[in-house]
Protein backbone atom coordinates (compact mmCIF):
# COMPACT_ATOMS: atom_id res chain seq x y z
CA UNK A 1 0.00 0.00 0.00
CA UNK A 2 3.11 2.25 0.64
CA UNK A 3 4.73 1.70 -2.72
CA UNK A 4 1.49 2.17 -4.49
CA UNK A 5 0.62 5.14 -2.45
CA UNK A 6 3.90 6.84 -3.48
CA UNK A 7 3.62 6.11 -6.92
CA UNK A 8 0.57 8.07 -7.06
CA UNK A 9 1.65 10.94 -5.22
CA UNK A 10 5.20 11.01 -7.19
CA UNK A 11 3.01 10.43 -11.09
CA UNK A 12 1.76 14.22 -10.34
CA UNK A 13 4.79 15.42 -10.52
CA UNK A 14 5.18 13.88 -14.26
CA UNK A 15 2.03 16.50 -14.95
CA UNK A 16 5.70 19.32 -14.55
CA UNK A 17 7.32 17.70 -16.61
CA UNK A 18 9.27 14.26 -16.99
CA UNK A 19 12.11 13.77 -14.30
CA UNK A 20 12.80 12.01 -11.07
CA UNK A 21 9.35 11.71 -10.21
CA UNK A 22 8.11 9.18 -12.64
CA UNK A 23 11.22 7.25 -12.10
CA UNK A 24 10.43 6.98 -8.81
CA UNK A 25 6.94 6.85 -9.22
CA UNK A 26 7.88 3.58 -11.39
CA UNK A 27 10.23 1.91 -9.29
CA UNK A 28 7.08 2.20 -6.62
CA UNK A 29 4.42 0.49 -8.71
CA UNK A 30 7.27 -2.13 -9.51
CA UNK A 31 8.16 -2.70 -5.74
CA UNK A 32 4.51 -2.54 -4.46
CA UNK A 33 3.62 -5.08 -7.10
CA UNK A 34 6.51 -7.26 -6.33
CA UNK A 35 5.22 -6.99 -2.75
CA UNK A 36 1.78 -8.23 -2.91
CA UNK A 37 2.37 -11.05 -5.72
CA UNK A 38 4.91 -12.14 -2.67
CA UNK A 39 1.53 -12.02 -0.06
CA UNK A 40 -0.66 -13.83 -2.64
CA UNK A 41 1.62 -16.41 -2.78
CA UNK A 42 1.87 -16.89 0.91
CA UNK A 43 -2.26 -16.85 0.39
CA UNK A 44 -2.68 -19.30 -1.94
CA UNK A 45 0.18 -21.74 -0.13
CA UNK A 46 -1.32 -21.29 3.28
CA UNK A 47 -4.75 -21.78 2.14
CA UNK A 48 -7.08 -25.21 1.34
CA UNK A 49 -9.43 -23.31 -0.72
CA UNK A 50 -9.67 -20.44 -2.72
CA UNK A 51 -8.29 -17.36 -1.03
CA UNK A 52 -9.86 -14.75 -2.61
CA UNK A 53 -13.60 -15.71 -1.85
CA UNK A 54 -14.52 -12.98 -0.58
CA UNK A 55 -15.26 -9.25 -1.49
CA UNK A 56 -11.95 -8.15 0.38
CA UNK A 57 -9.99 -11.12 -1.12
CA UNK A 58 -11.16 -10.45 -4.75
CA UNK A 59 -10.38 -7.01 -4.72
CA UNK A 60 -6.98 -7.82 -3.42
CA UNK A 61 -6.59 -10.01 -6.22
CA UNK A 62 -7.83 -7.14 -8.94
CA UNK A 63 -5.94 -4.97 -7.79
CA UNK A 64 -2.97 -7.37 -8.25
CA UNK A 65 -4.39 -7.92 -11.94
CA UNK A 66 -4.33 -4.18 -12.57
CA UNK A 67 -1.29 -2.95 -11.56
CA UNK A 68 -0.02 -6.01 -13.48
CA UNK A 69 -1.97 -5.27 -16.27
CA UNK A 70 -0.71 -1.95 -16.12
CA UNK A 71 2.83 -2.90 -15.81
CA UNK A 72 3.11 -4.80 -19.16
CA UNK A 73 3.39 -1.07 -21.42
CA UNK A 74 2.34 1.55 -18.45
CA UNK A 75 6.31 2.11 -16.59
CA UNK A 76 7.45 2.83 -20.68
CA UNK A 77 8.62 7.12 -20.11
CA UNK A 78 5.14 6.76 -23.50
CA UNK A 79 2.80 5.31 -21.45
CA UNK A 80 3.97 6.71 -17.66
CA UNK A 81 1.42 9.16 -17.31
CA UNK A 82 -1.32 6.69 -17.79
CA UNK A 83 -0.15 5.67 -13.89
CA UNK A 84 -2.20 8.91 -12.96
CA UNK A 85 -5.50 7.41 -13.40
CA UNK A 86 -4.44 3.66 -12.60
CA UNK A 87 -2.11 3.92 -9.11
CA UNK A 88 -4.57 6.15 -7.13
CA UNK A 89 -7.78 3.79 -7.89
CA UNK A 90 -5.12 0.98 -7.26
CA UNK A 91 -3.74 2.45 -4.14
CA UNK A 92 -7.21 3.29 -2.65
CA UNK A 93 -8.87 0.06 -3.40
CA UNK A 94 -6.18 -2.24 -1.83
CA UNK A 95 -6.42 0.01 1.36
CA UNK A 96 -10.40 -1.02 1.65
CA UNK A 97 -9.27 -4.75 0.93
CA UNK A 98 -6.73 -4.25 3.98
CA UNK A 99 -9.60 -2.79 6.23
CA UNK A 100 -12.19 -5.63 5.03
CA UNK A 101 -9.15 -8.53 5.96
CA UNK A 102 -8.33 -9.08 2.50
CA UNK A 103 -4.51 -9.41 2.60
CA UNK A 104 -4.54 -11.58 5.34
CA UNK A 105 -2.99 -14.75 5.30
CA UNK A 106 -5.06 -17.44 6.68
CA UNK A 107 -7.55 -20.07 5.35
CA UNK A 108 -9.40 -18.91 2.38
CA UNK A 109 -13.33 -20.46 1.48
CA UNK A 110 -13.43 -23.57 0.15
CA UNK A 111 -14.91 -23.66 -3.47
CA UNK A 112 -14.90 -25.92 -6.40
CA UNK A 113 -12.26 -25.24 -9.49
CA UNK A 114 -14.79 -24.38 -11.76
CA UNK A 115 -15.93 -21.36 -9.52
CA UNK A 116 -12.61 -20.58 -9.01
CA UNK A 117 -11.69 -20.49 -13.06
CA UNK A 118 -14.70 -18.43 -13.37
CA UNK A 119 -13.69 -15.92 -10.46
CA UNK A 120 -10.03 -15.46 -12.09
CA UNK A 121 -11.32 -15.23 -15.59
CA UNK A 122 -13.89 -12.39 -14.81
CA UNK A 123 -11.78 -10.49 -12.58
CA UNK A 124 -8.69 -10.42 -15.55
CA UNK A 125 -11.37 -8.70 -18.11
CA UNK A 126 -12.24 -6.24 -15.22
CA UNK A 127 -8.95 -5.24 -14.73
CA UNK A 128 -8.61 -5.15 -18.27
CA UNK A 129 -11.47 -3.01 -19.17
CA UNK A 130 -10.27 -0.84 -15.74
CA UNK A 131 -7.15 0.34 -17.86
CA UNK A 132 -8.92 0.81 -20.46
CA UNK A 133 -11.46 3.20 -19.01
CA UNK A 134 -7.93 4.89 -18.23
CA UNK A 135 -6.71 4.91 -21.40
CA UNK A 136 -9.87 6.59 -22.70
CA UNK A 137 -9.63 9.62 -19.31
CA UNK A 138 -6.21 10.25 -20.37
CA UNK A 139 -7.38 10.30 -24.11
CA UNK A 140 -9.94 12.97 -23.37
CA UNK A 141 -8.34 15.09 -20.90
CA UNK A 142 -5.55 15.09 -23.54
CA UNK A 143 -7.56 15.94 -26.33
CA UNK A 144 -9.27 18.98 -24.18
CA UNK A 145 -5.62 20.46 -23.60
CA UNK A 146 -4.74 20.28 -27.42
CA UNK A 147 -8.48 21.77 -28.43
CA UNK A 148 -7.82 24.35 -25.43
CA UNK A 149 -4.01 25.55 -27.09
CA UNK A 150 -2.55 24.89 -23.30
CA UNK A 151 1.46 25.76 -23.26
CA UNK A 152 2.07 22.86 -20.93
CA UNK A 153 0.79 20.28 -24.10
CA UNK A 154 4.19 19.88 -25.12
CA UNK A 155 6.27 19.67 -21.36
CA UNK A 156 3.82 16.33 -20.23
CA UNK A 157 5.01 13.60 -21.82
CA UNK A 158 1.28 11.91 -23.12
CA UNK A 159 0.96 9.02 -25.84
CA UNK A 160 -0.69 10.46 -28.89
CA UNK A 161 -4.11 10.22 -29.09
CA UNK A 162 -4.00 7.93 -32.29
CA UNK A 163 -1.78 5.21 -30.20
CA UNK A 164 -4.17 5.94 -26.58
CA UNK A 165 -7.06 5.11 -29.12
CA UNK A 166 -5.68 2.02 -30.34
CA UNK A 167 -4.40 0.88 -27.32
CA UNK A 168 -7.74 1.26 -25.65
CA UNK A 169 -9.33 -0.82 -28.17
CA UNK A 170 -6.93 -3.60 -28.17
CA UNK A 171 -7.10 -4.02 -24.17
CA UNK A 172 -11.21 -3.95 -24.63
CA UNK A 173 -10.75 -6.75 -27.02
CA UNK A 174 -8.55 -8.87 -24.94
CA UNK A 175 -10.52 -8.06 -21.52
CA UNK A 176 -13.68 -9.33 -23.72
CA UNK A 177 -12.30 -12.50 -24.87
CA UNK A 178 -11.47 -13.15 -20.86
CA UNK A 179 -15.29 -12.10 -19.87
CA UNK A 180 -16.51 -14.40 -23.09
CA UNK A 181 -14.70 -17.39 -21.56
CA UNK A 182 -15.46 -16.26 -17.76
CA UNK A 183 -19.51 -16.45 -18.73
CA UNK A 184 -18.59 -19.34 -20.15
CA UNK A 185 -17.15 -21.14 -17.50
CA UNK A 186 -19.93 -19.49 -15.15
CA UNK A 187 -22.42 -20.53 -17.45
CA UNK A 188 -21.60 -24.15 -17.53
CA UNK A 189 -22.30 -24.48 -13.40
CA UNK A 190 -25.49 -22.81 -13.73
CA UNK A 191 -28.41 -24.47 -12.51
CA UNK A 192 -31.85 -23.72 -13.77
CA UNK A 193 -33.49 -20.03 -11.88
CA UNK A 194 -29.91 -18.93 -10.90
CA UNK A 195 -29.95 -15.99 -13.72
CA UNK A 196 -30.08 -13.00 -11.52
CA UNK A 197 -29.49 -9.46 -11.73
CA UNK A 198 -25.96 -9.32 -11.21
CA UNK A 199 -25.24 -11.86 -14.32
CA UNK A 200 -27.69 -9.73 -16.26
CA UNK A 201 -25.89 -5.90 -15.52
CA UNK A 202 -22.56 -8.72 -16.67
CA UNK A 203 -23.86 -9.29 -19.66
CA UNK A 204 -24.87 -5.69 -20.38
CA UNK A 205 -21.12 -4.81 -19.99
CA UNK A 206 -20.70 -7.35 -22.54
CA UNK A 207 -22.82 -6.03 -25.01
CA UNK A 208 -21.73 -2.55 -24.35
CA UNK A 209 -18.02 -3.35 -24.94
CA UNK A 210 -18.77 -5.54 -27.92
CA UNK A 211 -20.88 -2.74 -29.23
CA UNK A 212 -17.73 -0.64 -28.99
CA UNK A 213 -15.51 -2.72 -31.56
CA UNK A 214 -18.41 -3.00 -33.57
CA UNK A 215 -18.90 0.63 -34.10
CA UNK A 216 -15.45 1.36 -34.27
CA UNK A 217 -15.34 -0.43 -37.54
CA UNK A 218 -18.32 1.91 -38.56
CA UNK A 219 -16.00 4.97 -37.54
CA UNK A 220 -16.51 5.19 -34.40
CA UNK A 221 -12.83 6.51 -33.29
CA UNK A 222 -11.35 8.97 -31.08
CA UNK A 223 -13.79 11.02 -28.42
CA UNK A 224 -16.81 9.05 -29.10
CA UNK A 225 -14.98 5.51 -28.44
CA UNK A 226 -13.25 7.22 -25.35
CA UNK A 227 -16.78 8.13 -23.73
CA UNK A 228 -18.43 4.62 -24.88
CA UNK A 229 -15.87 3.19 -23.02
CA UNK A 230 -15.99 4.99 -19.98
CA UNK A 231 -19.52 4.54 -20.13
CA UNK A 232 -19.11 0.79 -20.06
CA UNK A 233 -16.47 1.10 -17.12
CA UNK A 234 -19.52 2.40 -15.03
CA UNK A 235 -21.32 -0.64 -15.50
CA UNK A 236 -18.16 -2.41 -14.43
CA UNK A 237 -18.27 0.03 -11.26
CA UNK A 238 -22.08 -2.17 -11.02
CA UNK A 239 -20.96 -5.32 -12.09
CA UNK A 240 -18.06 -5.93 -9.55
CA UNK A 241 -19.70 -5.21 -6.00
CA UNK A 242 -22.87 -6.93 -7.29
CA UNK A 243 -20.75 -10.08 -8.11
CA UNK A 244 -17.10 -10.64 -6.76
CA UNK A 245 -17.30 -8.14 -3.62
CA UNK A 246 -20.57 -8.94 -2.83
CA UNK A 247 -19.76 -12.29 -0.34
Amino acid sequence: MLAYGEAAFAYAGELRGPGLAGRLATWGVRLGWLAQTALLVGQAASAEGFPWGTWAGSLNLFVWLVVGAYLIWGCTPRYRLLGLTVMPVAAALLALAWVGGGTAVEDGERSGAVLAVHAALMLAGFAGLTLAAGMAALYLWQERRIKRHERSVLKVRVPPLDALDRLAARSVLGSLALLTLGIGVGAASFERGDFDAAMAVTLGVWATYASLLILRHEGWRGRRAALLNLTGFALVAVVLPLTHFAS
